[in-house]
């Protein structure tokens, strides 16, 4: 292929583009009715019902809702493996708690739809109207086109996990639908959370002041902070950092227990795990000085890496090419954080589509932007026609 206008002349590309735009107002009530559910992380049961009856109603096949809450729908294809599309099926507690005191479903509003609900689930619908232009025009691509609304993506990416489970033999990649592809990311960005628990003998003050809990704990973060790694490796976007320090509730007793949060983040693996074992080091250590116990105990895990040769794939420059005929310039990134981690830390090809959704998300004012949301459909129709007949992305 000499490049990229040639391929975009092709006429059922064309034909998918159009059949993505003659889709706006189903599109736009579809996100009414589907944001308009109260959707948290972990009840995300009468949202998913909905999402398959929207995918069955749309002529998407082998329908399901899983055990784990994941909606899965299929254009099936011919070589037994898949190119996989994600969205977040749940929402932020606070979205779910802005829900029930509104009280009332999303509306349209000009070029908006507006109310707690819309922001995230504007991509899943994004995804099915890239399903329904597909379908349309008769698609038979080379593999299966797999649609996937996920559930806890906000609460650890379990739903991602079970769907990569599911599909890790036949998916050849995954994209995460984020936004219209204003921003690309194609690398993941580790992210480990452990909560340090503190225990010891409580006491009233004038029993005596040791051993304490706060001692043991701010000899920790001290040495915590003066770990080297985030110096040395700045570059591979290296921190640490400790936010929150809780422990006791009076001026006259010694707490009995209390913890620090700590936030490790680096994008490669191995410079995660130095760091465990470092802090693991450290807690020994200040235990043994202080005879106060020290624990690391997981909060948060979330998996990154590097797939070689990502910035040069098929996957990635078609991409590109899509934005930019959406008239954007979009920023490449190889950080990044959400459900495509999974799929990089286990050696598969992902990429994060991002972009503006809208905006005033998680609070009561939310708000989603139709042209986004139907950017975002178009780039992900044309990624999964391409993607799903094996075109080779031009040399430019």
């Amino acid at each position: 292929m000499a490049n990229a206008a040639e391929a975009f002349s092709d006429e059922r590309l064309i034909a998918i583009e159009r059949d993505v735009a003659a889709f706006e107002d189903e599109a736009t009530q579809m996100l009414v009715d589907v944001g308009s559910i109260i959707s948290p992380s972990g009840q995300e049961h009468e949202r998913a019902a909905k999402v398959a009856e929207e995918m069955r109603a749309i002529g998407l096949k082998n329908v399901k809702v899983t055990k784990d809450r994941n909606v899965i729908g299929r254009i099936k294809g011919r070589s037994g493996k898949a190119v996989v599309f994600v969205s977040t099926l749940d929402d932020l507690k606070t979205v779910a708690e802005h829900q029930r005191q509104l009280g009332a479903p999303l509306n349209v509003s000009g070029r908006r739809v507006e109310g707690p609900g819309s922001n995230t689930s504007s991509t899943t619908v994004a995804m099915l109207a890239a399903a329904q232009a597909l379908i349309d025009v008769n698609l038979k691509p080379k593999h299966d086109i797999i649609f996937a609304a996920v559930a806890e993506e906000e609460t650890g990416l379990d739903g991602m996990r079970a769907l990569y489970d599911a599909y890790q033999e036949d998916a050849l990649l995954f994209v995460d639908v984020l936004g219209d592809g204003s921003s690309i990311s194609y690398g993941a960005l580790g992210i480990h959370w452990w909560k340090v628990v503190a225990e010891g003998p409580p006491g009233h003050t004038l029993r005596g002041g040791l051993p304490n809990i706060n001692l043991a704990i701010a000899r920790a973060v001290d040495r915590i902070f003066a770990l080297p790694q985030p110096s040395e490796f700045e570059d591979r976007m290296t921190r640490v950092n400790v936010a929150i320090l809780n422990s006791g509730k009076v001026f006259n007793h010694k707490p009995p227990e209390g913890w620090f949060s700590l936030d490790i983040r680096s994008l490669d693996a191995p410079i995660i795990a130095d760091i465990e074992s470092d802090v693991r080091e450290i807690l020994s250590e200040v235990s043994d000085e202080t005879s106060i116990s020290l624990e690391m105990v997981p909060e948060n895990m979330t998996p990154g890496g590097q797939i070689p040769g990502a910035l040069e794939s098929d996957l990635v420059r078609w991409s590109v090419q899509i934005a930019k005929r959406l008239g954007l310039e979009p920023r490449l990134s190889d950080a990044g954080s959400a459900n495509l981690n999974i799929a990089i830390a286990n050696g598969t090809p992902a990429i994060g589509l991002g972009g503006e959704r809208g905006g005033q998300r998680g609070h009561p004012g939310e708000w989603a932007d139709i042209d986004a949301m139907m950017r975002t459909a178009r780039h992900v129709a044309l990624l999964g026609y391409l993607m799903g007949q094996d075109v080779p992305a031009p040399a430019e």
